[in-house]
């Protein structure tokens, strides 16, 4: 006998193992964000992509559920600039490129970077993790050779 799992079991599980209580937005946020494998969001494109998905939620419970996500564990926030941040939906350790150009945001195996040289920590710290983005811009005079 086969059987078949509902739209939402995987979104569902996902938020009682977090501990978050499962919502309709929660679930239908959450759906968009874990269906498809990993990838990076920010606020304002999840929420155009709740809309073109007919899920009636407010730009405010995006950013609410984005950040309860990840204070779950679920995501981890990516912050680029003051006022902007992407949402990750990898959370093993990895680090990004970011095109400035497209606001492109792309992992980069965390076991394709030594870091050395790191300083001494304050006393009474200890390191909790290293964030890492590499900022690019298109090289003009390499894309006008081609």
């Amino acid at each position: 006998m086969r059987t078949t799992s509902r739209p939402f079991t995987d979104a569902l599980n996902r938020l009682k193992n977090a501990n978050l209580r499962p919502t309709r937005q929660r679930l239908a946020l959450a759906r968009l964000l874990f269906e498809n494998g990993h990838r990076h969001v920010t606020a304002e494109q999840l929420h155009s992509e709740a809309m073109s998905n007919s899920i009636k939620v407010s730009l405010a419970t995006v950013y609410n559920t984005l950040h309860q996500f990840t204070d779950a564990g679920l995501l981890t926030e990516i912050v680029i600039d003051p006022g902007r941040s992407y949402f990750d939906t990898n959370t093993a350790p990895h680090y990004h490129f970011y095109c400035e150009e497209d606001g492109l945001l792309s992992d980069i195996p965390a076991e394709t970077v030594q870091i050395e040289g790191i300083p001494n920590m304050p006393n009474g710290t200890e390191l909790a993790s290293v964030d890492l983005v590499f900022r690019l811009r298109r090289n003009c005079s390499a894309q006008d050779a081609a």
